[in-house]
């Protein structure tokens, strides 16, 4: 199905000034590249403690998280004493979750090594073709933590990697329009899904996180 029926529709719910403010903003490769591994691990914190959480909250506090876990540096948190943690489990400038606490070491481990191998995890993202998305996403949750589903889909989204974010709209537009038949976690459905992202890529040339946007304000709200 081609894109131009989505884009259309949404113009039409949203004006073109609505619509065009509403896009993410995309980092170039080199823009990726330029931020430091601290930034990364910071952001993909942010992302983990949002989940099943209520944004502002968490935006709210970010400022004392970011005190607290003394700037994210991933060489120091890979690498942190036990008791560490344990103090941040009992540090009121952030939300109080252990197993969200534990994610730290683990993601900043993930990010050393991918930085030893490609000279940074900007520069790792960067190089990263976004036609196989799927296959990063499959990645991250695989050597990260508590990077399964949305929760890596919006860090890439936050941190300006241009990608699709399956939110409820875009799933719903999908399987409305016959283009998704699967779990959108299993094999089969993250390849469908990919498939239709690359297509309407190459048909406007646009970018992904603008078509993945674009498609979610055809939905109408319940």
């Amino acid at each position: 199905m081609k894109f131009d029926y989505f884009y259309e529709r949404a113009l039409a719910r949203k004006g073109q000034a609505e619509m065009t403010a509403r896009l993410p903003a995309v980092r170039t490769p080199e823009q990726l590249a330029a931020q430091e591994d601290a930034y990364y691990l910071g952001e993909m914190t942010r992302c983990i403690f949002r989940a099943g959480f209520v944004w502002r909250i968490i935006d709210h506090k970010w400022p004392g998280f970011e005190q607290a876990f003394s700037g994210f540096f991933p060489l120091y948190w890979q690498q942190v004493p036990p008791e560490r943690l344990e103090q941040l489990a009992n540090d009121t400038r952030i939300i109080r979750n252990w197993q969200k606490i534990e994610t730290v070491p683990v993601n900043a481990r993930m990010i050393v090594e991918l930085a030893e191998e490609h000279g940074s995890f900007g520069q790792f993202l960067a190089q990263w073709p976004h036609q196989q998305q799927a296959e990063l996403l499959i990645y991250l949750k695989k050597h990260g933590s508590r990077l399964a589903g949305a929760t890596a889909q919006h860090f890439l989204r936050r941190v300006g990697w241009d990608g699709y974010v399956l939110s409820p709209d875009v799933l719903t537009a999908l399987r409305n329009h016959q283009l998704l038949d699967s779990s959108p976690t299993s094999q089969r459905g993250l390849k469908q899904i990919q498939t239709v992202f690359n297509q309407w890529h190459d048909e406007t040339g646009l970018p992904f996180s603008h078509l993945s946007r674009i498609l979610s304000m055809t939905v109408d709200a319940p």
